[in-house]
């Protein structure tokens, strides 16, 4: 593993920080508001009682994995003796800010690999792509050197193999617990999967769940850690307790999929693709977050699985997360509106709204288009590194054009005002991500456009105030030119927009620091495990 080490600090120098420092170290642990993680575990079975443990141990390791994608060996900080200092270490995965655009707090490092532990610290972009190599772009593969310096691939399963038997296994413990029949399948695939990284058949099964309290969603999945190119998985996992009142109310909207594609502001050859009709939308209760859904920025909401044949033919999973939800609504977004929002229209931001919002941005992954319409392969191969962030823009906007929809159709409860003025300080919160995670930039893109096309402006009083009617003039006219991008995977185009739109410009930059200034979390972190929910 010792070619997995990122080359860098000396732990001699992990000097006692100055007072100035530290006090810079205390501001940033002060942006992540802490939460614990709990739910009625009253109403599981016996045996879910016991499988909940082995799937909170079996994350743990997927835990460990992404320590070793996103930095290397973590025992590097293990001297560190300051100990606000060693859980920034812990809630950044490494020594950099995920927050503020991944610069380093720790003595001695200097600026993050795009490619993360993905790629050779030394290999540029111009020597991957003229490598003619059949499984460089595999999202299970990591790229090596040779001694005689040559490029080459080696797949997860063999990379970690140690760590991915004994997840395997206990999901196996897991699967022998199980009563429903879909959850014992799902577990026994996901098993085999880390073992062969070969995971399109457990993704069948999973989407195939339909009854299951409990789930489990666990392995290399999202791509956002590599910011080189965006073709590589990271290892996460999330342990969760479907909230059965809550979902029966969500079951409904997975079925207007194929009419609200047909709908979408776009030319006809751009929505030509369907989403599956198997798609469904159950909310949770999160009791464990483990690896990339952990780090910096905690995850509110799952639409899976990504591999497009799947989404095609069955379409995806929403999993709302709600709890986790309500903690960022209650410690984060309520006193972003009562700093930023106009007085008239802080009435309109509602968890409701908010809950809505979320929700259909993630049932609008499932919206627009998987390939491109020209030949250049999926959108996700033809954006590169660029993909990540303009999907969660599609989403973003798409969710809300589904809201105004239903809306309007009388399909959803809530009123157009409650959710755009709720979606405008959603972006003032997710902003504050910074230019290292996708969700990050996607709310930079929409924070500039909006204020280019009128769709929000600032009163006398140094207060937002939403503009209804030209905020659906700029979601229409955004959404077309992102889903038309994406069709024509035109990446040079992309790139372009998001230079000169997704960035963090001055006025905005001002905006943020009112709310530092004010003291409002950035992000929360967890007290969470077994022993947290008496198990």
């Amino acid at each position: 593993m010792k070619n997995w080490l990122i080359a860098g600090m000396a732990l001699g120098m992990l000097v006692a920080c100055k007072d100035k420092d530290m006090d810079k170290i205390q501001t940033k642990r002060a942006m992540y508001a802490e939460f614990t993680l709990t739910a009625d575990v009253s109403t599981l079975s016996e045996n879910e009682k016991k499988m909940v443990p082995l799937m909170i141990e079996a994350a743990k390791i997927m835990d460990e994995v992404f320590w070793m994608e996103a930095y290397g060996d973590k025992a590097d900080f293990d001297k560190i003796d300051i100990p606000v200092l060693k859980e920034l270490v812990k809630i950044n995965y490494g020594p950099w800010d995920r927050l503020n655009n991944n610069e380093p707090f720790v003595a001695g490092y200097g600026a993050k690999p795009k490619g993360a532990n993905y790629y050779p610290k030394d290999m540029t972009k111009e020597e991957f792509e003229a490598w003619d190599n059949p499984d460089k772009k595999n999202l299970y593969t990591v790229v090596k050197r040779d001694e005689a310096g040559n490029l080459y691939t080696q797949f997860y399963h063999e990379v970690f193999k140690e760590k991915h038997e004994k997840a395997a296994d206990l999901l196996r413990q897991a699967a022998e617990l199980a009563e429903d029949e879909g959850l014992k399948t799902y577990l026994t695939l996901r098993a085999e999967a880390l073992l062969t990284d070969d995971y399109q058949a457990s993704d069948f099964a999973w989407m195939d769940m339909k009854n299951n309290g409990l789930d489990l969603v666990i392995g290399p999945i999202e791509t956002y850690e590599d910011q080189l190119f965006g073709y590589k998985a990271s290892h996460e996992a999330y342990v969760l307790i479907k909230d059965k009142m809550w979902s029966d109310r969500l079951a409904k909207y997975a079925a207007m999929l194929p009419d609200l594609q047909k709908g979408l502001p776009v030319q006809q050859k751009y929505k030509n693709e369907m989403p599956g009709t198997d798609s469904d939308l159950n909310a949770y209760d999160v009791v464990y977050y483990a690896g990339d859904c952990n780090s910096g920025s905690k995850t509110i909401a799952i639409n899976l699985p990504n591999d497009e044949e799947v989404q095609l033919t069955k379409g995806t999973r929403r999993l709302q997360l709600k709890n986790a939800m309500k903690a960022k609504f209650d410690k984060i977004m309520l006193p972003i509106a009562d700093v930023l929002i106009d007085e008239t229209q802080r009435r309109y931001i509602t968890f409701d709204a908010f809950f809505n919002n979320t929700m259909f941005h993630e049932v609008a992954h499932g919206l627009g288009i998987k390939n491109t319409i020209n030949g250049k392969g999926t959108v996700r191969e033809a954006m590169k590194e660029q993909a990540s962030a303009l999907e969660e823009g599609k989403a973003d906007i798409l969710g809300l054009y589904m809201v105004s929809k239903l809306i309007e159709a009388g399909e959803v409860k809530g009123s157009i005002e409650e959710h755009y003025t709720t979606f405008m300080a959603g972006i003032f919160r997710s902003v504050r991500f910074g230019a290292a995670s996708a969700h990050g930039r996607a709310n930079m893109l929409r924070f500039n456009y909006f204020q280019e096309k009128g769709a929000f402006y600032k009163t006398e009083n140094n207060v937002f105030k939403v503009d209804f009617v030209k905020m659906r003039e700029a979601m229409d006219s955004l959404s077309e030119l992102i889903l038309s991008i994406q069709g024509d995977g035109d990446y040079a185009k992309v790139s372009e927009l998001m230079k000169t739109h997704g960035v963090i410009k001055p006025e905005l930059q001002h905006e943020l620091d009112r709310l530092a200034k004010a003291n409002i979390p950035v992000d929360i972190v967890f007290n969470q495990g077994a022993e947290v929910l008496g198990l």
